[in-house]
């Protein structure tokens, strides 16, 4: 069977969707696929709407020898990708991370709201046309994958439930780059400089301390962010939106120290308390003690970390590349 994959990310990028790809490209061709993946990186020096456009007759190229489409986004490859399977005629199938209408809203468009409000409300005619190109590329797709329970609770208000396969992602067991770390308390996020990831936030309660160190790795090579994350007394995800975090599942498996708000997929990956410590979002004085808490008892850290390693397990990848082959060999 030939699978496209249409990606936003690609490694050396950073992010889920590189991640992600990276592991059906390496896994799949074991279990009898032949993977083509098309990374959106090929036109993006071309101007804004020509690379799109460029980027679906690439899509056209590459589909003619496919049996099967899979866009590893809703808006910037899965349009182009979607038209490209309607065009050749192939099964397209798309996987949901996030929300890149609510994800573009928030960034370039001035929308304040949180995911779940942004679905009850009605927003410039910009905003509402990101928001219906994603809704025809979910309906084109013949399967919908998203990454955790709480996305598909947001992806069932857009289409059918029985569309939608929960498929948690996995990471390989990561490989960090040693870093030099600094002297003092390391507090370390790795996250890209969006509204959401509250690195703002994290950056005044960092500061209250004059022991405490802050490294945001944003925009590293993936072992080098790895690096960072095995050098670091704490991870802090100090987001109000996840789709499911591969960052907390590399820190998880890397056995440092967990500090994440309780929201979107989090909880699906840390159990407060037991992996990690949960915080509300937006909550400066929560995150604040928790923080706290990590530095003055590392005993009690290293129990939690120790903890978040076993449960891990549970996103081998063996298990992720079996349902997604069933998915696939059974469209």
């Amino acid at each position: 069977m030939r699978i496209l994959i249409a990606t936003g990310l690609y490694p050396p990028e950073s992010g889920g969707p590189a991640t992600y790809t990276k592991l059906l490209e390496d896994y799949l061709p074991a279990r009898g696929f032949e993977v083509t993946v098309l990374p959106f990186s090929t036109v993006r020096h071309l101007p804004r709407g020509i690379s799109h456009t460029a980027y679906f007759f690439k899509c056209v190229l590459r589909a003619r020898s496919a049996d099967i489409v899979y866009a590893q986004d809703t808006v910037s490859v899965g349009l182009p990708a979607a038209l490209a399977a309607l065009c050749t005629g192939k099964k397209f199938v798309v996987r949901i991370p996030g929300d890149y209408a609510w994800e573009q809203a928030r960034q370039r468009f001035g929308v304040k709201d949180s995911l779940d409000n942004f679905q009850k409300k009605s927003y410039s005619i910009r905003v509402e046309l990101l928001r219906a190109t994603q809704f025809f590329v979910v309906r084109r797709a013949k399967r919908v994958v998203v990454p955790s329970k709480y996305m598909e609770h947001v992806v069932s208000r857009w289409i059918a439930s029985n569309t939608i396969t929960t498929i948690y992602s996995s990471v390989e067991t990561p490989n960090p780059k040693p870093v030099e770390r600094p002297a003092g308390f390391l507090v370390v996020s790795v996250a890209r400089r969006v509204p959401w990831k509250g690195l703002e936030a994290l950056e005044r309660v960092v500061a209250r301390e004059q022991g405490w160190k802050l490294f945001i790795a944003d925009k590293l090579e993936h072992s080098e962010a790895l690096g960072w994350i095995a050098a670091a007394d704490v991870l802090v995800l100090n987001s109000t939106y996840e789709g499911l975090s591969h960052v907390l599942i590399e820190a998880m498996m890397l056995g440092t120290p967990i500090v994440a708000t309780n929201v979107g997929g989090n909880p699906e990956l840390v159990r407060d308390g037991i992996d990690g410590i949960l915080i509300p979002p937006q909550d400066d004085e929560a995150l604040y003690k928790a923080l706290k808490m990590v530095e003055a008892d590392r005993a009690g850290a290293q129990v939690r970390a120790e903890a978040a390693k076993e449960q891990a397990k549970e996103f081998a990848i063996d298990a992720t590349i079996g349902q997604i082959e069933t998915l696939l060999k059974t469209l």
